[in-house]
């Protein structure tokens, strides 16, 4: 809450909106960065802390580029996820072998096969795909989401 003050008083998401869109206007450009800015941060933190400090810094680029509320938490969560698997601090994995008693090595090629043929696909497609991440929502509350065709980018 703290830190969503000091966000709001130093101008920072103003800032940061002003500053990526004067180096892109594409959407999908974009969210590319805002994929690769979220996983460093959860390689780095957990995804409790993450998400308090990313999202009241990005949600103002997120409404600038027309993202869904609803979607980016579904892109948030899957970036800071796939970050907590992801080498050098890789904390989930650190606390996977303590559970299972064996070394962080014998986690490395499986968790690095889990990323590439799971983790990976899951964020491309939560991130322009809305559809996926939009339809039970709608389902649930088709008053307040609307739905999107299933189409890349979608709105």
């Amino acid at each position: 809450m703290i830190l969503s003050r000091l966000y709001v008083m130093e101008n920072v998401p103003q800032r940061l909106v002003a500053t990526l869109t004067g180096i892109t206007d594409n959407k999908y450009i974009l969210l590319l960065m805002i994929n690769l800015f979220l996983i460093i941060l959860g390689m780095l933190m957990d995804d409790f802390s993450a998400t308090l400090l990313a999202a009241p810094l990005l949600f103002p680029l997120i409404k600038a580029i027309g993202v869904h509320p609803i979607h980016f938490a579904a892109i948030l969560g899957t970036n800071l996820g796939l970050g907590n698997v992801t080498p050098p601090t890789a904390p989930i994995l650190y606390l996977a072998g303590r559970i299972g008693k064996c070394k962080f090595d014998e986690l490395i090629t499986p968790a690095v096969i889990f990323m590439i043929f799971g983790a990976i696909p899951v964020v491309l497609l939560t991130t322009y795909f809305p559809f996926l991440s939009l339809a039970l929502p709608h389902l649930l509350m088709p008053k307040l989401v609307r739905i999107v065709p299933l189409t890349l980018g979608g709105y």
